[in-house]
């Protein structure tokens, strides 16, 4: 296995398309001063609209996206592995997807991820979403080779569903992306603590670039950004504010946490789940 500097890249996306490639390709470029070989960025990060109808009329086909043009131009650039973390894309059947993008250096899409697990709900402090309104959810988990190891890519609300991560390390997955937007009531209670699990319970590498700051609408989102350890160590993170994090990626790390805890190895078939004496339950 080989090593790598990865680099998460946080922004915070405004509603102008335009704007935000020209703020994002800074950061891009930072990344790569900083020596990162595969840089990744949030989800959404180049347009957060308020509302699924503004959404859909700002939303691009894959083929004229300025912004998977410009990711593509910053690949041959910097001669860098990029993750597009998302961009919402107007997809042949006239629907929208939530989209990640892998480019290698000379700028070729070497896969592309939609995200499978929509986010429709409502916090305690009132905050409404309904992401299906506006998305299609996919329906394919998928995977990629870098030149370091083997990527399985997720997208935010993902995290939340374990069996996909352990289907991707099951795969051969070393390293997982999980690009998001994170909302600061949910990022603050749950954020940190469900990143370095779905590291531990893989043992992977997890790499979680993430959008910070005020959008449209007035909606807030978490940042934060991090990389973590197959065994679960924080080796950076993004804080509040826009920026750049890095860290080494040693894959010699992965067998080592899976040589510890060998639990991929570890699956049993099971029955049920089953009630306990249903009737006596019952009478209680």
């Amino acid at each position: 296995m080989a090593t790598f500097k990865a680099a998460c890249v946080q922004n915070t996306a405004s509603n102008d398309i335009e704007r935000n490639i020209e703020k994002l390709g800074i950061q891009v470029r930072r990344a790569r001063d900083a020596g990162a070989d595969f840089i990744t960025t949030p989800e959404v990060c180049l347009m957060i609209e308020q509302g699924a109808k503004r959404t859909r009329e700002k939303a691009v086909a894959e083929a004229a996206h300025p912004g998977l043009a410009a990711f593509r131009e910053w690949a041959r650039e910097t001669g860098a592995w990029l993750l597009a973390g998302s961009l919402t894309v107007l997809r042949d059947d006239d629907k929208l997807a939530n989209r990640s993008y892998l480019l290698d250096p000379a700028g070729k899409v070497v896969a592309t991820y939609s995200k499978i697990h929509m986010f429709d709900v409502t916090l305690p402090n009132g905050e409404q979403y309904r992401e299906s309104n506006a998305y299609t959810a996919g329906e394919d988990a998928v995977l990629a080779d870098l030149p370091w190891g083997r990527l399985g890519m997720t997208i935010c609300y993902d995290m939340r569903f374990p069996h996909l991560y352990r289907d991707l390390a099951k795969q051969g997955a070393d390293i997982l992306t999980v690009p998001s937007a994170f909302t600061r009531p949910t990022g603050r209670a749950h954020w940190e603590v469900l990143l370095r699990a779905r590291a531990i319970e893989t043992g992977c590498f997890v790499l979680a670039a993430a959008q910070c700051g005020e959008h449209a609408g007035g909606r807030k989102t978490y940042g934060h950004s991090l990389i973590v350890a197959p065994w679960g160590e924080v080796l950076a993170e993004g804080g509040e504010l826009p920026g750049v994090v890095t860290a080494e990626i040693d894959l010699d790390r992965v067998a080592e946490a899976r040589q510890r805890v060998p639990s991929l190895q570890h699956d049993r078939p099971y029955s049920g789940p089953t009630l306990a004496n249903p009737a006596e339950q019952a009478a209680e």
